[in-house]
């Protein structure tokens, strides 16, 4: 009985497994503007939902909107300008630029669906209106690449595959490791494609895009010698992303 019941078990295992995996083949879909093909299982109108229901959140914990309706205008115009000289502007997505009060954490980010953010902290710290370009143009590059709803649909893929090894052999927690390291990878990725964007808008909207290089030494040192290395973060060394940055010039220079 109990045998017969064990493999009940890893049959009901195995079903949720493989639906999972039906489910993932199922979610495969084509980003027009990377020509990435990409696991997605939202739309974009839930991708602008999520980020609107997100929103109010994520600037509570930054200390609230910059009181400075000047510095949020010129935030504006940047992103704007961004948006309109490129594809973003063909894209479902309703960017909105929004200036965090917080002096102390130097960050910027972007919800799915086109909220994007960046600290007063890290504003402070630009020197010219390309390096505000550069950091703005890559937050709009993770909502172009649906950074978000891929990392969503992974976490979710993951979590099944999880479910179907606890049930059938009491795996889960290995399989939950392999799906953290693979969402750990894709942030990598995810950071690399958005710089590349990013130097594309720049060009497209008049910038210079080897300011793009000054933000990245603007992020090295506001991490101090100190810094977590890239195997450990999310994020690539802003070494590593200097030398992919200095290729992507040289790429879209050309064109």
């Amino acid at each position: 009985m109990r045998r017969g019941g064990l493999k009940i078990r890893i049959l009901i295992g195995i079903a949720i497994v493989a639906f999972a995996f039906i489910k993932k083949c199922n979610n495969k879909t084509l980003n027009p503007y990377t020509d990435r093909v990409q696991n997605i299982n939202m739309t974009s109108d839930q991708e602008i939902a999520i980020g609107l229901q997100s929103a109010p959140q994520m600037t509570q914990q930054h200390g609230g909107l910059y009181p400075d309706q000047k510095l949020q205008s010129y935030i504006d115009m940047v992103g704007n300008k961004l948006v309109n000289s490129s594809m973003a502007k063909q894209t479902p997505y309703n960017y909105e630029f929004h200036l965090l009060a917080d002096p102390n954490t130097i960050n910027a980010f972007a919800l799915p669906g086109g909220q994007i953010f960046i600290t007063y902290a890290l504003l402070s710290k630009l020197e010219n209106e390309s390096q505000v370009a550069g950091v703005l143009g890559h937050e709009i590059g993770h909502v172009l690449g649906r950074h978000s709803a891929e990392r969503i649909a992974e976490h979710e893929f993951w979590k099944t595959i999880s479910t179907g090894a606890s049930v059938g052999v009491d795996m889960g927690g290995l399989v939950n490791g392999i799906g953290q390291n693979i969402l750990l990878g894709n942030g990598r990725d995810d950071e690399l494609e958005s710089d590349k964007l990013g130097v594309l808008f720049m060009i497209n909207a008049g910038y210079n895009p080897e300011e793009m290089i000054g933000v990245m030494e603007v992020l090295k040192a506001a991490a101090g010698p100190n810094r977590t290395p890239e195997f450990q973060s999310t994020h690539p060394d802003p070494d590593n992303r200097m030398e992919k940055i200095r290729e992507a010039i040289q790429q879209y220079s050309k064109q």
